[in-house]
């Protein structure tokens, strides 16, 4: 099993650099992820993806979900805590940005998540009724 950098993700996803060293990584990042081999994905690169897709390439979320939706849907990719990833995405399409929403899916064995973003994470976990809540500590 090969594990995958982001860097080796984001080159297989995104068109950015269009200079020859970016092509050719390009290339070998699609002759990889496409050979069918056992490759393995820890979710700590998948939310660096989803952040360098979002703040350095300009993807909207809609767009960032679907790249990890067709990451979670190649056969031969492990994804490492799917269940977590995969309630994360959920949650981003009930309007939780990824990152909170995969913090959140990392903490379900817990009573709460303490988070100082009152505004948007906790208002919106509170909306979508997300167990555990998402309380603001005072």
């Amino acid at each position: 099993m090969i594990g995958l950098d982001t860097n080796v993700l984001a080159r297989y996803y995104v068109e950015g650099r269009s200079d020859a060293e970016a092509e050719r990584q390009r290339m070998a990042a699609r002759r990889l992820i496409e050979s069918g081999r056992p490759l393995l994905v820890c979710k700590t690169v998948i939310l660096e993806l989803e952040w360098i897709m979002r703040g350095y390439y300009g993807f909207a979320q809609v767009e960032s979900v679907s790249v990890l939706r067709h990451l979670l849907g190649l056969p031969h990719v492990t994804i490492e805590d799917r269940n977590t990833v995969e309630q994360a995405l959920s949650h981003c399409d009930a309007g939780i940005d990824f990152a909170d929403a995969l913090h959140h899916a990392s903490y379900r064995a817990c009573v709460s998540v303490a988070s100082f973003d009152d505004r948007k994470f906790a208002c919106r976990a509170k909306k979508l009724g997300l167990t555990p809540k998402v309380v603001v500590p005072t």
